[in-house]
């Protein structure tokens, strides 16, 4: 039980130093800010959410004791609380049928089937904790949308003229530019670095032989169906006007990277054929980290295979014909 407690202790402090970095303003500070999640995760998924609670529990007051109730609210809700839920929904499973006995009754019973909680739902909480983060941080900005963009405007300004002086009235609309799609893009950071920190924590926990589950088929991750319902809805609010809209646009935002995720999935079934595929694969991942735009083709395909089911009939088509009987 202690050394129960002083791993859920030395994850906490891990997880809040790498929060509380931030302050030093040096650019590794935001590397370990962006992992600060990670420790807790490892605990979650390795020993348990328990683990991953206490410790979450104890950086958050001592984050609150040290610098105030703002960094312990921000350290719960945007560390805490997904590594806590997100390390629950690795190890929950149920049981889809019972012991498959020996026909002798003499040898022991086969074991258990178990049906892990799906890739895709866990990549659904993930949009719904990096659309949570985003939302609650723009709030601290303001209640109305006229506040928020204002703060948003007046913080990148300071920055430009910092940078430069003689900032002109083009740098201006450019400005006006990004505080539209800057809460989208903090979305789409969020749920990035979630991602990352899960993977990153699994690959740790299935290293050190304390993963739970088997590692799932990355590839047949798919989206819930009722999200393309939730998408076309966040995107018909997103073109409405003040704080629903901005809500909405981060809504849109998160699904779409989630659609994002699935068609990468989907890239890497559909090029299970080809003889290259490390060398395509790779190059085009290159592509889409200098350029992004090529994201948006990504997220494409993703829709289109929810629509269509490209996996399920690729897949299809590359299984043996049936033996013929007699």
């Amino acid at each position: 039980m202690m050394a129960f407690v002083l791993i859920a202790l030395i994850a906490g402090a891990a997880s809040a130093l790498m929060f509380a970095s931030i302050i030093s303003g040096a650019l590794i500070s935001l590397v370990l800010f962006y992992l600060a999640s990670l420790p807790l995760m490892v605990a979650s998924i390795g020993w348990g959410p328990l683990c991953a609670s206490l410790g979450g529990i104890a950086a958050a007051i001592g984050l609150g004791a040290l610098f105030g109730l703002p960094y312990c609210i921000a350290f719960a809700v945007t560390v805490a609380l997904p590594a806590w839920w997100l390390g629950h929904l690795v190890l929950l499973g149920r049981q889809v049928g019972p012991l498959a006995p020996d026909a002798t009754a003499t040898a022991p019973s086969a074991e258990p089937v178990i049906e892990w909680y799906p890739v895709g739902r866990i990549l659904l909480w993930i949009a719904g904790f990096a659309a949570l983060t985003t939302i609650a941080a723009l709030l601290t900005l303001g209640t109305d949308a006229e506040t928020i963009t204002g703060s948003l405007r007046r913080g990148l300004m300071r920055l430009l003229r910092a940078t430069d002086p003689q900032t002109s009235s083009e740098a201006g609309r450019f400005v006006d530019v990004l505080v539209r799609i800057a809460p989208a893009t903090a979305t789409l950071i969020a749920m990035l670095t979630l991602t990352l920190n899960l993977w990153l924590s699994a690959k740790v926990t299935a290293t050190s032989g304390r993963l739970r589950r088997p590692w799932p088929d990355i590839k047949s991750a798919e989206l819930p169906p009722m999200t393309l319902v939730a998408l076309c809805i966040a995107l018909a609010f997103s073109f409405t006007s003040g704080l629903l809209a901005i809500a909405a646009q981060i809504a849109a935002a998160a699904l779409m990277m989630g659609y994002a995720m699935t068609g990468f999935a989907v890239l890497h079934t559909l090029t299970l054929a080809l003889k290259s595929r490390t060398f395509w694969l790779g190059s085009f991942y290159v592509v889409v980290v200098v350029f992004g735009w090529p994201l948006i083709a990504v997220v494409i395909l993703g829709l289109a295979d929810a629509v269509f089911g490209f996996r399920e009939r690729f897949l299809r088509s590359r299984q043996p014909p049936p033996l013929p009987t007699p």
